[in-house]
């Protein structure tokens, strides 16, 4: 997992200055549109809007919009649009597997801005199944903040992970099955840990080594590209690649 966290944590560093952007206000609304709409519309009992809430106040998203998307959600605020989560898949430069999530009202607008994205970065959109086989989905929480790694250890086992990882100096990545992300996170924070998300993630069985530069710089911009589309929520892909290559993607 460890490629797959370094770009976690780039993409973390790199939401930081997103985070000022209307785009990202519009993908963390319709996160909690959708899951105001898929359980009940009270965070105290529904994790998935409790994340999306929080996440969307880290951004600095006023309490009025939150507010509004929970409405939107539940069906008490009249609005047409009707938001739907899909996932798509493809191929990136150099073979390298990428899922999308995305949350639209206009599938076909999607699929063609996805498909124009793939086709002028070297890559190409694929059928249904063509690579989510490579990936689990997971839930993960980073916590920051760990200078005794027995600390983490203990909370991760007493909480149900399946692993942890320290990704970088004082952050760890600690991983459970889906079902159990919620207990997870609550033993964390009852532990004394920093939870600074508890995210849903899909994560590569097998990886696809980059070594050229001119197709690291290919992928990384099919995936600003991707993640730039208003549609598009999450982008995850199976590449891994040095640190001299990676650093290309902040460049």
């Amino acid at each position: 997992m460890a490629g797959h966290s370094k770009w976690a944590n780039i993409k973390r560093q790199k939401a930081v200055v997103d985070a000022k952007k209307s785009k990202t206000f519009t993908q963390l609304s319709r996160a909690i549109i959708v899951a105001a709409r898929s359980g009940i519309p009270d965070p105290a009992g529904n994790f998935q809007l409790r994340t999306a809430i929080d996440k969307a106040k880290a951004a600095g998203i006023p309490n009025d919009n939150i507010e509004r998307a929970i409405a939107k959600g539940a069906g008490t605020f009249s609005d047409s649009a009707n938001f739907e989560a899909i996932r798509y898949e493809g191929y990136g430069p150099g073979g390298v597997a990428i899922l999308i999530e995305a949350l639209t009202d206009n599938r076909n607008r999607t699929a063609a801005d996805l498909r124009v994205a793939f086709s002028k970065n070297g890559g190409n959109l694929g059928e249904t199944g063509c690579v989510s086989w490579m990936f689990a989905q997971k839930g993960v929480c980073v916590v920051e903040g760990v200078v005794d790694e027995e600390q983490i250890l203990e909370a991760s086992l007493e909480g149900g992970a399946e692993s942890y990882e320290m990704t970088e100096d004082e952050i760890a990545e600690v991983f459970t099955d889906v079902a159990n992300l919620e207990n997870l996170n609550q033993t964390l924070k009852d532990k004394g840990l920093q939870v600074t998300d508890a995210e849903l993630r899909w994560i590569p069985s097998n990886s696809v080594e980059v070594t050229d530069p001119e197709q690291a710089r290919s992928l990384f911009k099919l995936i600003d590209t991707l993640e730039g589309l208003d549609d598009v929520q999450n982008v995850t892909s199976n590449f891994e690649m040095a640190e001299n290559l990676m650093a290309l993607s902040i460049v």
